[in-house]
């Protein structure tokens, strides 16, 4: 395979193939419609790919039809199971892509399967990269997505991504952007779980919950957690971040399962992916992050001791 082929993903000669179109999917999807590339979509859901037609883009009737002379597929699917399903599994694309075609998987998937899937499409003569995304539906809607990126091919992807993200990290070998984000993802809820323990600590002492916030923004506990999600969501009991329970969840999983491949030692991370797991079974996978909190409240004061 060559350089040459990977090099010449631009708007202008590349037909890009979009498998999912759900929460973040969508609107990643119809960024890429307006920067000018030409996007065949795809989701089981015919809401979703109806959504996708009125956003302008093109949609196909199964993934193998959005694919079929792709240059480019991008997967934005739940975990890398699914990814690995819709590539190689029974009913896979990966035998109907051209040699010199290149995957780029932005979902939130295992990083040690991300490594093994890479040496099985490139013995087929395809490219994968992952490209895992921070920053939720606002900022996908944007265009200002953080946007981790593992393999020997970053600057072939750097073209598209760049419609979709402001902040681009070369993370190293292919892998390793989705061991990044489940990492981020790892120290973005232990940070939320925290600051939602402070605030109930300090209103059962007398203490006023957006005060203890803005104090906390101003000092060294501040986070991402503190900074956009305690006033809007956990002190009004909204919970309505957009960003679901069982996602997170299924990031925790995947940073402890990391850590203890790798054989480090994290008591932290097994005991915060853990308490998400018990979380998410009491709450259910419908329930947004943010619930995390709602599901303290409720714990029995022997867990909370």
């Amino acid at each position: 395979m060559t350089m040459e082929k990977i090099m010449s993903l631009d708007p202008s000669s590349a037909r890009v193939a979009i498998l999912g179109l759900g929460k973040m999917g969508l609107p990643m999807a119809s960024r890429l419609v307006a920067a000018g590339w030409n996007v065949v979509g795809f989701d089981p859901s015919p809401a979703a790919a109806a959504a996708f037609v009125q956003a302008g883009g093109q949609a196909a009737a199964s993934a193998r039809e959005a694919a079929e002379g792709a240059g480019a597929v991008v997967t934005m699917l739940p975990d890398g199971k699914a990814v690995r399903a819709v590539l190689a599994g029974p009913e896979g694309i990966a035998g109907h892509l051209a040699p010199g075609a290149i995957v780029i998987d932005m979902s939130s998937s295992a990083p040690v399967g991300t490594r093994d899937l890479a040496k099985e499409l490139a013995d087929r003569g395809i490219v994968l990269v992952d490209a895992p995304v921070s920053g939720g539906v606002k900022r996908a809607v944007d265009g200002t997505l953080a946007i981790m990126v593992g393999g020997d091919h970053a600057d072939a992807v750097r073209p598209l991504l760049e419609s979709l993200g402001t902040s681009l990290f070369e993370t190293g070998p292919v892998g390793s952007g989705h061991a990044m984000k489940a990492l981020n993802n790892y120290v973005s809820a232990a940070g939320l779980t925290a600051a939602c323990e402070a605030l109930r600590i300090g209103a059962s002492f007398g203490l006023d919950p957006a005060l203890m916030t803005d104090i906390l923004n101003v000092s060294t506990g501040r986070n991402n957690s503190t900074d956009v999600k305690l006033k809007p969501y956990v002190i009004p009991k909204s919970y309505t971040s957009g960003f679901s329970m069982a996602l997170m969840a299924k990031d925790l999983r995947t940073a402890d399962d990391l850590a203890r491949h790798e054989g480090v030692p994290a008591p932290l991370s097994g005991t915060i992916a853990a308490l998400w797991q018990d979380a998410l079974a009491e709450l259910g996978p419908g329930a947004d992050h943010t619930a995390i909190d709602a599901y303290l409240v409720g714990l029995p004061a022997s867990a909370k001791d």
